[in-house]
């Protein structure tokens, strides 16, 4: 019910995840997984439009997380590369 909340109220139009399996998510994705805590870290993912992860952030604290200009500017010079 919290989570649908905040989908409303900010108004987000992009998929949400809550509520998942933290060890089962991290042992998919490689985040970090503290079991004290039963939490995930924060892990970001940016994907091309074929779903083909590009780029991945895997972070244990407030340093180094993937900020929006990053992702932005990532999207911005993905069409530049060559493959």
């Amino acid at each position: 019910e919290e989570a649908q909340e905040m989908i409303r109220s900010e108004k987000l139009a992009f998929p949400v995840a809550f509520g998942l399996q933290s060890r089962e998510i991290s042992a998919r994705t490689g985040a970090f997984f503290n079991a004290e805590k039963n939490y995930l870290h924060a892990t970001g993912f940016l994907l091309d439009p074929a779903g083909i992860v590009v780029s991945a952030v895997y972070s244990t604290g407030a340093i180094g997380r993937l900020t929006a200009s990053d992702a932005l500017g990532t999207l911005v010079h993905l069409p530049k590369q060559k493959v």
